[in-house]
Parts: C-alpha cells; sequence; structure tokens
C-alpha cells in the first residue's frame, strides 16, 4: 500500500484527499522531514551491492483522531505529498471498507502505474534485437 502512494503523482494524492469527503484532525508526529537515501544497485541484478549514489527522500508521520498512524515518503522534496500519503495510509487502516477504499483511492493509482509500466515494456520490447550465433560445420 505505501508503495502504492509513493508512485501517486500530486494530482492524485490530492484528488483522492478531496474524494475522501471531510478527515479527521492529523496530528503530525513526524513532520516533514527532507533528507538523503543511498542508492544501492548491483550489476546484472546478481552481482556485488555497490552504491549508485543518493536521492532525495521527504518523510512524514501523522496520528489520526482515531489513533491510527499513517506513513508517508516521496521520492524529492515535496512536503504537502509526503503528508497527504501520510494521512492516506492512516485513513486506510482507520477504514471499515478497505475494498471500497481500496476502489475509489489505490486502485486508479495502481491501473496508472500498471499502464505506465507496460507502455515502457512494448517500447522496449520493440527495440530489442536478437542475436544468435549461427554453427558452420566443417569437413
Amino acid at each position: 500500500m505505501l508503495a502504492v502512494l509513493a508512485a501517486a503523482t500530486v494530482g492524485e494524492l490530492a484528488s483522492a484527499i478531496a474524494r475522501l469527503g471531510e478527515l479527521p484532525v492529523a496530528v503530525d508526529l513526524k513532520p516533514a522531514e527532507t533528507g538523503l537515501v543511498m542508492l544501492r544497485g548491483r550489476i546484472g541484478g546478481d552481482g556485488a551491492p555497490f552504491n549508485a549514489g543518493e536521492a532525495t527522500v521527504t518523510r512524514v508521520v501523522v496520528r489520526i483522531a482515531t489513533g491510527e498512524v499513517g506513513y508517508g515518503h516521496r521520492l524529492g522534496r515535496d512536503r504537502g505529498a509526503a503528508r497527504d500519503a501520510a494521512l492516506i495510509d492512516a485513513l486506510w487502516q482507520a477504514s471499515h471498507d478497505r475494498a471500497g477504499f481500496e476502489a475509489g483511492v489505490l486502485d486508479p493509482i495502481r491501473a496508472r502505474v500498471a499502464a505506465e509500466r507496460d507502455r515502457a515494456s512494448r517500447e522496449a520490447a520493440a527495440s530489442r534485437v536478437d542475436f544468435f550465433t549461427l554453427s558452420r560445420e566443417t569437413s
């Protein structure tokens, strides 16, 4: 669920908050903080790990009036989007109709992410080159 919120655009988060109607009071347990995380990589996916570089990340932790604690993490410095993600996380935990909540809030984000991955996969497949070796028999 947090991965879906991390992949959401700022507009998707804002429209999700707007669709949820009246929101409970949310207290920031950890106000928005921006810092760096180290990105690790592996050559070929299974080689020795190496430090690829750093990325800016913003995180927020909120508690809503019913006691649920929500976490929001975003690449970049958008504090508002990180707080929106944390609030949505807390509201999802408090929801008595999780299936409805997911259908109205999370499924549209999942569908967009899947469509983008599918499009990128098709574009990569269109430029794929298959190499093969012919073996010659010598007599």
